[in-house]
């Protein structure tokens, strides 16, 4: 690990909105804050959405700032990525933007029920070769309507055709209530101050010519059943280990 990177380690540490929980700590058991991040990390009651798989954490900052009665909480296992975010909050003054690092297949050990009010997936990685590790998969939904309110709103943005399409087919086959859906965001009705947020991948994807898909949902509490679909892979590869940890 480069010096770079274990001086973000240590520096996030000591950072007052960032709170590291990783999976061999909990032990299986739930985190102390679960039921209490509203009142015990933001000092209030206001609702809780969660990015997950946050990266940098641009969306969660940026929403932070449009949304001052609203708490944003970005989740990732990247200590390093988490840094810039955590670090812009503090500089920006947000008291309504926190970090959580840890793993997200346990996140519902640290949110009850009804405690969160919207989740956010920008850019994940779409795990073509392993379904079970898509952010949209059923075992990763099962988690979410864990701790999401009734009606709480899941948000997919991506560049990965492959993403999109699982995860659009997944919605119908299990009759989701589908708010929004499009294969170009940007040229779509959908489009609002709220979606023209753009991460760091989401400007390296647009420069490249890749449109960006957008899709928004609701669960219900019947099965989730995963599509028996085959689906083509994105032809495209992905940035390089040093255009994803800048």
């Amino acid at each position: 690990m480069s010096k770079n990177k274990l001086a973000k380690y240590a520096e996030i540490g000591v950072f007052e909105n960032v709170i590291e929980a990783l999976y061999r700590q909990l032990n299986n058991e739930d985190f102390y804050l679960k039921e209490n991040w509203a009142t015990r990390v933001f000092g209030n009651q206001n609702p809780v959405i969660l990015e997950l798989g946050c990266g940098k954490g641009e969306y969660t900052v940026q929403l932070g700032e449009k949304y001052p009665e609203t708490n944003f909480i970005g989740v990732d296992i990247k200590g390093a990525r988490l840094h810039t975010g955590a670090k812009q909050a503090l500089e920006k003054g947000l008291k309504n933007v926190a970090f959580l690092r840890t793993n997200i297949e346990v996140i519902a050990h640290f949110f009850a029920p009804g405690e969160v009010a919207e989740i956010w997936l920008t850019f994940p990685d779409p795990q073509m070769k392993k379904a079970s590790r898509r952010l949209t998969s059923s075992f990763f939904l099962e988690r979410y309507r864990q701790m999401l309110v009734e009606g709480g709103i899941i948000h997919l943005k991506t560049d990965s055709n492959f993403q999109y399409t699982y995860t659009s087919e997944l919605a119908h086959l299990n009759q989701f209530e589908i708010l929004a859906e499009t294969r170009d965001l940007y040229e779509s009705e959908y489009l609002n101050e709220l979606l023209q947020i753009k991460t760091f991948y989401e400007k390296q994807w647009l420069d490249r010519g890749i449109k960006i898909k957008y899709i928004a949902f609701t669960l219900h509490n019947n099965e989730i059943r995963e599509p028996e679909i085959e689906i083509e892979r994105d032809e495209y590869r992905s940035f390089g280990r040093s255009a994803r940890d800048l």
